[in-house]
């Protein structure tokens, strides 16, 4: 077995220690492997290895990737910030765009998909910490863009995305982690037009066994399948 079947093996096992700790069918949590910085033979062999998705932070690798075929056999999620100028690259290729942060952003996708004539399915993206330096609309935005789903016949919700604040402590991330969850069950529960709420995107490397506690359905990791990145300086 290969290192990367080996670290996607250990994190399965991890996951569904997890999931019967807190009450949770095993397999309720999807695995998505964060390929940033990878090649497409290490995206190939993360699918190989049973991954749930793929997910890329940069637009220009997930097309030169796409390009070479290395997502084939797992659905493609796009998980970084996202200029709308880039969008084009996007709608209509990538199977789930996680990262939407605003509503401007939101029209110029359904423009986008109308144009292909594609649904295009999107997570919000909260930024749950209120943090200055990230992206995503604070909790409190979360229902007003959701009720705006109306507006974009091209678009679907299927969910939330987050990122927390950097943890300094082991459960550092639980109290974001549950206001997330809670903020994605009220929404969840209004069924506005054009949303179809199933996924919930958090928890990563270090704090997934604390996202499935608190009910997270997806985590998105890339360092323990894939080892570190190698940052190439210029």
């Amino acid at each position: 077995m290969n290192v990367i079947a080996e670290n996607v093996a250990r994190i399965r096992e991890e996951m569904a220690r997890a999931e019967a700790q807190a009450g949770r069918p095993e397999g309720s949590v999807q695995l998505l492997a964060a390929t940033k910085m990878n090649g497409a033979e290490q995206v190939r062999a993360a699918i190989a290895a049973g991954v749930d998705a793929c997910g890329e932070n940069r637009v220009q690798e997930l097309v030169e990737k796409n390009e070479q075929s290395a997502y084939t056999g797992a659905p493609l999620h796009f998980i970084g910030h996202l200029q709308k100028n880039k969008a084009k690259f996007l709608v209509g290729v990538a199977d789930l765009i996680q990262s939407v942060d605003s509503p401007e952003l939101m029209a110029v996708i359904n423009r986008l998909a109308e144009k292909k004539g594609v649904v295009q399915d999107i997570l919000i993206e909260v930024n749950i910490g209120g943090e200055t330096a990230k992206s995503g609309i604070l909790p409190e935005q979360a229902d007003e863009m959701s009720a705006k789903m109306e507006e974009y016949p091209n678009l679907c919700l299927r969910g939330f995305m987050t990122i927390p604040p950097i943890a300094v402590e082991n459960g550092g991330n639980l109290r974001y982690f549950a206001k997330m969850y809670q903020l994605y069950v009220d929404i969840k529960r209004k069924k506005y037009d054009n949303t179809n709420i199933e996924y919930l995107s958090m928890g990563m490397s270090d704090d997934f066994a604390d996202a499935i506690k608190e009910g997270t359905t997806m985590i998105r990791v890339g360092t323990r399948i894939f080892g570190a990145r190698q940052y190439v300086k210029k």
